[in-house]
């Protein structure tokens, strides 16, 4: 109920001051006085023929001897966005959104009033012409590319019509091209796809590399474990020639044969030790016993006779 109450309160202020205004011209034309406002121009007729084009000010209307009022006319920059659907050279039909930015001239103003009765009709009809005339040669992607060439032909046809009605074309834009919600979806999918592919040969790259580097470093690290474990060899048989050495020279009677035995005995101790001491190591059953250290010796040595034999 008070919704209506405003609405009824405001078309009742409106009505009011359309009044206002009405009363006002009349008055003043009936005082032989009019008044034209800023970037705006009036047309003066006597006897209904065009007779003179009033600037912003106030003006002597002489109305007993003629003259009237035929009408105002904007000098301001007015602008008519114009939305047409049209088809590219590839059968896609797209809509274009074009904004048509236009004013009149006030040394033309009385083509500008008498030659045109429906300006924006007549721009819209020849954005028409010239878009439906351009982007039919160009195929969807370069509609997008050449938009400026397009928007630039159609500034110039209009410009070209329009000055002829007492207008100029300040500036013409093509600021949106809207394909059908089918064929965007598709563009999304085929550029999503070329990511996809992109991205899965940057992945294959990066694994190729993370690959020939790990196999670079198992390389050199088995490179270093066998220098490790030689030098490790050498230096065993060096302790061992001089301990050898060592305990033939300190203990009178001895031969080399019992110095090995002695050394194979505190090794299989000391093996011993490491397979008890471990935590993760398995149950392993070995003879044990003088007799199997001795027949362990005996297998090293003929296993290491066997090998010099076979060299």
């Amino acid at each position: 109920m008070k919704e209506e109450e405003d609405g009824t309160k405001l078309s009742f202020l409106v009505v009011a001051f359309q009044v206002r205004q009405l009363t006002e011209s009349e008055m003043g034309q009936a005082f032989c006085c009019i008044q034209v406002d800023q970037s705006n121009v009036a047309i003066k007729e006597t006897f209904g023929k065009f007779d003179d084009v009033l600037e912003p000010g106030c003006h002597c209307l002489p109305w007993f001897l003629g003259s009237q009022l035929a009408g105002h006319l904007s000098l301001r920059v007015q602008q008519l966005d114009v939305r047409c659907e049209t088809k590219t050279k590839d059968n896609v039909f797209v809509t274009v959104v074009a904004s048509i930015q236009y004013r009149a001239l006030a040394e033309k103003a009385s083509d500008a009033f008498y030659k045109l009765s429906n300006t924006r009709a007549q721009i819209q009809a020849y954005v028409f012409d010239v878009i439906r005339a351009s982007v039919p040669k160009l195929d969807l992607d370069s509609t997008f590319e050449q938009k400026n060439d397009i928007a630039k032909a159609v500034e110039d046809e209009l410009e070209k019509a329009m000055s002829h009605y007492g207008y100029e074309i300040v500036q013409t834009l093509i600021v949106d091209i809207e394909p059908d919600e089918h064929v965007k979806r598709a563009m999304n999918e085929i550029n999503a796809a070329a990511r996809m592919r992109l991205a899965a040969n940057e992945k294959a790259e990066a694994e190729k590399i993370l690959q020939i580097k790990r196999a670079e470093g198992d390389a050199e690290s088995k490179y270093l474990a066998g220098l490790g474990i030689a030098r490790q060899r050498q230096a065993i048989v060096d302790g061992l020639r001089d301990s050898v050495l060592a305990f033939s020279e300190n203990v009178p009677g001895t031969t080399s044969k019992d110095v090995m035995d002695m050394v194979l005995v505190t090794q299989y101790f000391d093996t011993m030790k490491e397979i008890g001491a471990s935590s993760k190591s398995n149950s392993v059953f070995i003879p044990h016993g003088p007799g199997a250290v001795k027949d362990i010796a005996a297998q090293i040595r003929d296993g290491l006779l066997q090998a010099n034999t076979t060299t």
